[in-house]
């Protein structure tokens, strides 16, 4: 908790909120990463705005990563084998749960579903099991 900076989660906060409301008002979607990007490789659902959103998050991200004033160093430790199963299980998680983070614990939540908190305090568990297993049971990362 060091490098908490209070401005900048609630500049990130805000316009994460922003980009879901915007998008439930416009077209009538729930801002969930991992649907937007899972339907963007089924044809029938696999509309340009999904290639916009998806884009404007990298870019977003670029251009606040380079304009920066400190820049965030890259973490190192984690063997690529370990990361490729984590991704895996991720991905593999938000479809079983039908959605991610973002669709659950944004929307979801905003909207007071109960599959939503229900997902949220499962990622969130699970979250923190796994840094604990990681760090102190097996020290990878630490």
């Amino acid at each position: 908790m060091s490098n908490f900076t209070p401005i900048s989660a609630l500049a990130g906060g805000a316009l994460i909120g922003s980009a879901a409301v915007l998008l439930m008002w416009g077209l009538g979607r729930t801002a969930g990463i991992s649907g937007i990007t899972f339907d963007i490789f089924e044809r029938e659902r696999a509309g340009a705005w999904r290639w916009f959103f998806l884009i404007g998050l990298v870019v977003g991200a670029a251009i606040i990563f380079s304009t920066s004033p400190v820049t965030p160093a890259a973490r190192t430790g984690f063997p690529l084998v370990l990361v490729a199963i984590s991704g895996f299980l991720v991905g593999f998680g938000t479809r079983t749960s039908g959605g991610c983070t973002s669709g659950h614990g944004v929307c979801g939540l905003a909207r007071l579903s109960v599959r939503s908190l229900t997902a949220t305090i499962t990622f969130m568990v699970t979250g923190a099991a796994s840094v604990y297993l990681l760090r102190h049971v097996f020290g990878v990362g630490a």
